[in-house]
């Protein structure tokens, strides 16, 4: 069921709160043992939530799945994490306030990669999320939980971090509607950080529309988050199936060049032709400073990295090394036990080029590169309405796939990356299936990327593109 059908259900008596979460935690029952989506979920506390929902409201009695960075009161908030394996969050993230405040209920805790630190979500520390539509395959990451949950129809609809592609990237590899906003649209506020400069929280739905709504109630100002602007919030859902004709789409040739799997090249200039078809003028155009877009990304988010998970020392809350002989001791031995190697890699990757006697030579170029990535975007957005691309350069690998190799990984970022570089918003659309490596029918994903602020036009655009997979 997508939200939207769900809604008109409640709203007419055919069903209600505590029915839809009674047939979810069935299906989790059924079905997630093989998939691995949830960390964990409190039944009971949903319920009470259920039994007060205000069924006017537009997400009123809607149980919404959470990534596991995003603090709802009284639940874990692990990060897929040892370090944060039994802490329990103190206080509502803004956009589970914002949920709560649309009438929605927050349930279950979905896998993610550890701190969000992946593309595979073979990073968590504390259990394993397989594609629904092949088990022998990666969701995508970080947000891989949250994909698969939706996939997997154990989840109405679920709440993701994109740092660099979390989002887009496992919606595209689980066939559902992934869509990061821009940045500064959301409230970070109760997202534990990454990469401060890059993250972004969003949903992962079933249709378009189904977005449209989440985006609606989590964006907003938020006196909380200073990085969050106080601009005014369309409504997502007015101009929703008003086509695509007269737009201009811009084809990037960056995005289009050699390494695409031909199954997803053929996909997404199939969709690409279906909007023209519906009217649309297809531009071609450039992002010249494309190739630089992941060094310059893996220079910035693991130096925030390194800045933000300064704090996790093993004295204030998460785990605490035993019988430690100093206060150095207690640190070095606390860290060690709590992150994985993915964390630990980019914190000594971060650590490194802010370093004295490299920083001007790693971060600051890399702050000046991302300046002309984002003048590459502009450049283009005064050219066309929108950008069109492929997610990813090839479906869903197989799980162990990546043979432990590290920068075959950041490579495959490399269509979503610039995007938060940019601070734009992107979304990833099914547009269709191909054969991938002994394995049929995999999901392919459309991205379509908008000006700063402009989700409403971007979603309009994918709500043309839509293509039930």
């Amino acid at each position: 069921m997508t939200l939207s059908t769900l809604r008109q259900q409640l709203t007419s008596g055919e069903t209600t709160p505590a029915a839809i979460l009674h047939r979810l935690a069935g299906e989790i029952s059924a079905r997630d043992s093989q998939t691995g989506a949830y960390l964990s979920y409190n039944l009971e506390a949903a319920l009470a939530e259920a039994a007060n929902a205000d069924l006017s409201l537009p997400l009123g009695g809607i149980p919404i799945a959470i990534k596991d960075n995003i603090n709802v009161l009284g639940q874990p908030c692990t990060c897929g994490s040892k370090f944060l394996e039994n802490f329990i969050s103190p206080y509502d993230a803004t956009v589970i306030r914002k949920l709560r405040a649309a009438g929605a209920i927050p349930f279950g805790r979905m896998n993610q990669d550890e701190f969000a630190m992946g593309s595979s979500t073979e990073n968590s520390a504390l259990q394993i999320t397989r594609n629904p539509h092949d088990p022998t395959r990666i969701p995508g990451g970080s947000s891989g939980g949250s994909a698969a949950a939706v996939a997997d129809l154990t989840a109405i609809a679920s709440l993701g971090s994109d740092t660099g592609g979390s989002i887009r990237q496992p919606a595209s590899h689980c066939g559902v509607v992934g869509l990061k906003p821009s940045y500064g649209r959301v409230s970070r506020y109760g997202l534990v950080a990454f990469a401060s400069s890059l993250d972004q929280i969003g949903p992962l739905t079933q249709t378009v529309e189904d977005a449209a709504r989440v985006l609606q109630a989590i964006a907003g100002g938020d006196p909380l988050d200073s990085t969050c602007l106080d601009a005014p919030v369309p409504d997502y859902l007015s101009g929703l199936n008003d086509g695509v004709k007269g737009l201009k789409l811009g084809i990037p040739k960056e995005y289009f060049g050699e390494g695409i799997d031909p199954g997803v090249r053929k996909n997404v200039e199939a969709a690409i032709q279906a909007l023209a078809a519906q009217g649309a003028e297809i531009v071609p155009i450039s992002l010249p400073h494309t190739e630089h877009a992941v060094a310059t990304y893996y220079v910035i988010a693991p130096a925030e990295a390194s800045s933000n998970l300064s704090r996790f020392d093993g004295i204030r809350y998460g785990r605490r090394a035993e019988n430690p002989s100093d206060i150095l001791d207690l640190y070095q031995k606390s860290r060690e036990q709590g992150f994985g190697p993915e964390v630990k890699r980019r914190i000594i990757l971060g650590t490194y080029v802010l370093s004295s006697g490299y920083y001007d030579a790693y971060y600051s170029r890399a702050q000046k590169v991302r300046t002309l990535i984002r003048r590459d975007f502009e450049s283009a957005f005064t050219q066309v309405d929108a950008i069109l691309s492929p997610v990813a350069p090839s479906p869903a690998r197989k799980l162990g796939g990546s043979s432990g190799d590290p920068l075959h990984e950041y490579l495959s970022d490399i269509f979503t990356l610039a995007a938060n570089l940019a601070g734009i918003p992107g979304i990833s659309i099914p547009c269709g299936t191909t054969d991938f490596d002994g394995s049929k029918n995999l999901p392919v994903g459309l991205q379509i990327l908008a000006p700063h602020l402009g989700e409403a036009q971007l979603l309009r655009i994918a709500k043309a593109a839509e293509i039930k997979s």
